[in-house]
């Protein structure tokens, strides 16, 4: 395919919506026309929400419906109209099924790779990260998630990998690139104390000029002519709702609309613009723990998100902003029953992660505090039985290589029990092959037909900013 083609001819069509942010509905027609008729996006902020079934998103839209009589602002942008809006084919050149590095190497490299890889593809060629096309044409770049700067999403935008779990070689490729905003996790593969090599990174880092950053306190002082690498926990960051719930953790983490917040603020003023991807990493891993407390929230916590970049580029008209997820995970969702709505309102109560819960038993613990932390936690009472069937799984636990849940902790069997008190349902612990969601505001948007592939939207992206893909 003559991918330049692909946004000239009679394939593309506008859908003719109306462009202004949900989030200022006083909006005049004549701004709502600026941003609709300027062609070329200045900016891109491209929002990830990494995991999300279609049901997360209609479950963070009742939880907020419900708590607050407003419902979130993804959705808000479908029901008022303010955006066009896709389905998108993820799947990677090994499988219907993706995982994170594929998905994001087919945006960033505009070629479909094996499950695993960052931008190499099935015969061992590589395809130019879209973040450093860009920085190649002046415009500053940045990524900023919940989960390690390190890990697949933000990767797949930025560098070539034959493997995603080469996170310590990836540190120092970013440091050799020189992004200009990068902010997660990910402490374990800068720092010299948990680096194979013991390499200081963050010294390395300082000495080219970047400001270091370890904490919320640092990130609001931060100095707006100097790039940022900001790592503020060893590997992903803590859930919301644990954060929220924990004073230290309020203090020393940033919510993602901070960073977003700030990583905009940091390059908002480049004449030739800026290019940011934001992600949230954890929803992708509380699907694979069927903890509905880390993905509801971590959820919420992304649609905060939205509207920080919404808001910009209502202001900027120059923003193209795009909202999507790289592939399905868990597929949870309401379940049908005479007390579901009652149920799932008592996430409203919910404290903490199953994470949380999981992790503070041992082999050690009794029946009964297993019953006072999972009370404590999730606001409801489980039985002897539901106890002694937690406590089981701790009488051998192992601790091995992976990605997620590498010491079998039971998140399949509470979240069993606790589907019995807030009707939430999974199919798996597992991604599935989902075509997702795809929604854009602002310059070029108005192009977006209603389906389109992967790596269609690597060429969307550089055409709607008029960069030449000559790389």
């Amino acid at each position: 395919m003559d991918r330049r083609k692909f946004f000239k001819n009679g394939s593309l069509f506008a859908l003719g919506t109306s462009l202004i942010s949900p989030f200022d509905l006083s909006a005049t027609s004549l701004e709502r026309d600026t941003i609709k008729n300027n062609k070329k996006a200045k900016n891109i902020i491209i929002l990830i929400s990494d995991g999300m079934s279609s049901g997360t998103l209609n479950m963070a839209d009742l939880y907020l419906s419900r708590k607050t009589g407003v419902g979130s602002n993804w959705i808000s942008l479908y029901k008022n109209n303010k955006i066009s809006r896709a389905l998108m084919d993820m799947a990677s050149a090994s499988s219907i099924v993706t995982d994170s590095a594929a998905a994001s190497s087919s945006w960033g490299g505009g070629f479909r790779v094996n499950n695993g890889a960052l931008n190499v593809g099935v015969n061992g060629e590589t395809y130019v990260p879209i973040w450093q096309k860009f920085k190649k044409a002046g415009k500053m770049a940045g990524c900023v998630t919940t989960v390690p700067i390190t890990h697949a999403t933000p990767a797949g935008f930025c560098v070539n990998s034959k493997s995603r779990n080469s996170q310590e070689d990836i540190a120092e490729i970013y440091l050799e690139l020189g992004f200009d905003v990068m902010m997660g996790g990910g402490n374990n593969y800068f720092a010299s104390e948990f680096r194979k090599d013991k390499r200081d990174l963050y010294e390395e880092f300082s000495n080219k000029g970047y400001q270091v950053i370890k904490s919320r306190d640092e990130l609001m002082m931060t100095d707006s002519n100097k790039p940022i690498l900001g790592v503020f926990y060893n590997d992903g960051l803590p859930y919301s709702i644990d954060r929220r719930n924990d004073q230290e953790l309020l203090k020393k983490i940033p919510t993602l609309g901070e960073m977003t917040q700030k990583a905009i603020d940091q390059m908002k003023n480049n004449s030739k613009g800026f290019v940011l991807q934001v992600e949230a990493g954890k929803v992708d891993w509380a699907a694979h723990g069927n903890d509905i407390a880390g993905l509801l929230y971590d959820q919420i916590a992304f649609d905060e998100a939205v509207k920080v970049a919404i808001d910009f580029a209502e202001k900027d008209k120059e923003t193209l902003v795009i909202i999507t997820t790289d592939h399905g995970n868990a597929n949870p969702g309401i379940i049908y029953g005479k007390n579901a709505d009652n149920h799932f309102d008592t996430i409203q109560n919910y404290k903490h992660t199953n994470e949380w819960i999981l992790n503070g038993l041992d082999r050690e613990t009794t029946i009964s505090q297993v019953k006072e932390r999972i009370e404590y936690a999730n606001n409801f009472g489980t039985t002897d039985e539901e106890a002694k069937l937690i406590l089981s799984y701790y009488t051998n636990i192992k601790s091995e290589n992976g990605l997620y849940n590498a010491r079998h902790l039971p998140f399949k069997e509470l979240a069993k029990i606790q589907k019995q008190h807030n009707s939430v349902g999974w199919i798996s612990m597992d991604h599935s092959a989902d075509y997702v969601e795809l929604a854009m505001f602002g310059p070029g948007s108005n192009l977006l037909k209603p389906f389109i592939k992967n790596t269609d939207l690597h060429y969307f992206m550089l055409e709607a900013a008029e960069v030449e893909n000559k790389f």
